[in-house]
């Protein structure tokens, strides 16, 4: 039997891989269960494998498996059930674009329920900041129950800074377009109107910061006017 918190990771855990494709981060999961320290999300992480619930692939970051849920728990019980994530008063606003809007005009693959193709807008920097160029020639096909409801586009990533994340260089993200985001949410955000990059969200105070995922960069902070959300990672698409 697990106990509560357990529980409670289990399902956090299973619903982010669901919903995103990777696993959540340690900071994340301590988020969502409210702990003080990611020492009490190691500890539960191993009461999980060792009971298997959970796996991890060996050599790969970020990469938990969920082998099984408690008899007891649908799939959509354990959706229902995830914490979730407090949310950010974050909220300014988007440069308008054409990102496949209700995804009107977006070419569908022969099996129109499986997939759907979707305009990719050129490389975003996950290392350091640059203009994402708006290729109309190049479009990218991604499973349909990946999307949901909203409007969609696909980039490329460029750059190391959020490998902690899951993210690597060279991989396609799915980003539904929005110009809020919740409180530590992977975006595409615009900076001074001319830079665009892939980090991690946090308000503080009036203040707001991107995030990366790699030690190696530093966290950047900004006058809320000076970043705008262009939209929210959902999914990620590699090739090996």
């Amino acid at each position: 039997m697990l106990t509560r918190k357990q529980h409670e990771l289990l399902i956090f855990i299973d619903r982010h891989l669901r919903t995103t494709g990777f696993s959540p981060s340690f900071e994340e999961m301590k988020e969502a269960l409210k702990l003080k320290s990611k020492s009490g999300i190691h500890r539960l992480i191993t009461a999980l494998e060792e009971r298997g619930f959970l796996r991890r692939r060996a050599h790969r970051a970020r990469a938990l498996e969920v082998i099984r849920l408690p008899e007891s728990l649908s799939p959509k019980r354990a959706e229902a059930r995830a914490p979730e994530p407090e949310a950010s008063a974050f909220a300014p606003n988007v440069i308008r674009g054409n990102f496949a809007p209700n995804l009107s005009g977006v070419q569908k693959s022969a099996n129109e329920a499986a997939a759907l193709h979707l305009p990719l807008y050129g490389r975003i920097a996950a290392g350091l900041p640059i203009e994402a160029l708006r290729d109309q020639g190049s479009s990218v096909e991604v499973p349909a129950a990946l999307l949901g409801s909203g409007e969609h586009y696909a980039l490329e990533v460029a750059g190391d800074s959020m490998i902690d994340a899951g993210i690597l260089d060279g991989d396609t993200v799915i980003i539904r377009r929005g110009d809020t985001a919740e409180n530590g949410s992977i975006v595409v955000a615009l900076v001074d109107e001319n830079e665009v990059t892939l980090k991690r969200l946090r308000r503080r105070g009036n203040s707001i910061a991107l995030e990366a995922a790699n030690p190696r960069y530093e966290t950047r902070i900004f006058g809320p006017d000076r970043v705008k959300v262009q939209g929210r990672l959902i999914g990620l698409l590699r090739k090996y």
